[in-house]
């Protein structure tokens, strides 16, 4: 009877239904039921004609009546964390909405009629289990942030380039294997994210999107000891990018590339220290420490395996710039060690004092004092 109610705040309670005469709420513009115990909701909900507002997140919904598409004034449908595994396709008469979320939910795939959302802004769909992207995706014109974290995606539709209002593309870990070109006539694009996929390359049509200004593509490795990204296109070079992640533990957001060329193509490309991007040892994933640029530090190593493995710690990087005869090729190769792991500092340490102990029990020896000095000098400028 509370005919002229605006606002009802529910939230947080134990509410496991709603009573029919919900319906008769006509001025109803904002209505909050998030975090309850809700399994269903009437299709009377239908009837809330002038609710601009809808917050039903953090229930147990399986399924959202078809009612729910005439409400033509919605501005915000938040169905996130329930037990959603479909949209109603109804949920195209929402005209006037503009923010969407569906995260933490069930969903393999999204209606085609969202894209008749044509005023819609903010979509999430993160975490559920999409497997692929409606390609009407492409006409929800205004759409300025697309998250879609965390899904079973393999590939975008070539539709998304029609996003020319997208300022956000968020598609982290997926099993994406690769990115339509078209994704360049993304114009206002301003951060992609494509974090730990699989994907092989990056289309050279990515610089077309001339306002991007962080790309993140670590992490991007088809399957265990497999190489996945390789290089990087060179038109790259003609975006103003702030920041370029290749990997979590990058000590700066962009770093220096050298020019190459593909030998299978022959095309022109970018490379550097991180690429091609190699995946971590079997069984070693969770327990990198963030030391640096190093990814191959793992916990619980001991020190005997470690220094096994050290032996053969050693990385070839070579930068070509014109081709010219080996023997100059040779010359410009650069070989580097890793840093030591802690347990080989500490052995290092160790045979320090070793050898200054030594050198105290032989002081009136000179012949070995100067030996041991020596020694002692050696390692000292090796750790």
């Amino acid at each position: 009877s509370l005919y002229n109610l605006a606002s009802l705040e529910l939230r947080e309670n134990l509410l496991t239904y709603l009573p029919e005469s919900l319906a008769q709420l006509q001025r109803l513009e904002e209505l909050d039921l998030g975090n309850n115990e809700l399994y269903h909701l009437p299709e009377t909900i239908g009837a809330l004609f002038n609710l601009k507002d809808l917050w039903l997140d953090g229930n147990q919904l399986a399924e959202i009546p078809q009612e729910v598409g005439n409400l033509k004034n919605l501005l915000c449908l938040d169905v996130s964390e329930n037990k959603l595994e479909c949209l109603p396709e109804e949920i195209s008469g929402l005209s006037s909405l503009t923010d969407l979320l569906v995260s933490q939910n069930l969903l393999q795939v999204l209606p085609d009629g969202i894209g008749k959302l044509r005023r819609l802004s903010i979509l999430k769909v993160d975490q559920n289990k999409l497997i692929q992207l409606t390609d009407s995706i492409g006409d929800c014109e205004s759409l300025t942030e697309l998250v879609l974290t965390e899904n079973q995606l393999q590939s975008l539709p070539k539709s998304i380039g029609k996003l020319k209002k997208l300022n956000n593309l968020n598609a982290d870990r997926n099993k994406l294997t690769s990115l339509p070109k078209e994704v360049g006539g993304c114009c206002s694009l301003n951060v992609f994210s494509v974090r730990d996929n699989r994907l092989s390359r990056i289309p050279s049509e990515i610089s077309q999107a001339t306002e991007l200004h962080v790309l993140d593509v670590a992490g991007n490795r088809q399957e265990i000891f497999v190489f996945s990204l390789t290089y990087l296109p060179i038109s790259l070079t003609t975006l103003k990018l702030k920041a370029l992640w290749l990997s979590d533990n990058q000590s700066q957001p962009l770093l220096t590339f050298q020019t190459d060329t593909d030998p299978e193509t022959g095309e022109k490309i970018l490379t550097c220290v991180l690429l091609p991007q190699m995946p971590s040892e079997p069984g070693c994933q969770d327990n990198l420490p963030r030391c640096g640029a190093l990814e191959s530090l793992v916990n619980e190593m001991s020190d005997e395996t470690w220094n096994e493995r050290a032996v053969n710690r050693v990385s070839a990087i070579r930068f070509l710039e014109d081709e010219k005869d080996e023997e100059e090729n040779e010359m410009r190769t650069l070989l580097r060690r890793a840093t030591p792991h802690p347990g080989e500092l500490k052995n290092m340490k160790k045979t320090v004092e070793n050898l200054r102990n030594d050198m105290n029990a032989a002081k009136g020896l000179d012949s070995n004092k100067n030996e041991v000095n020596n020694a002692i000098d050696r390692v000292t400028t090796s750790v």
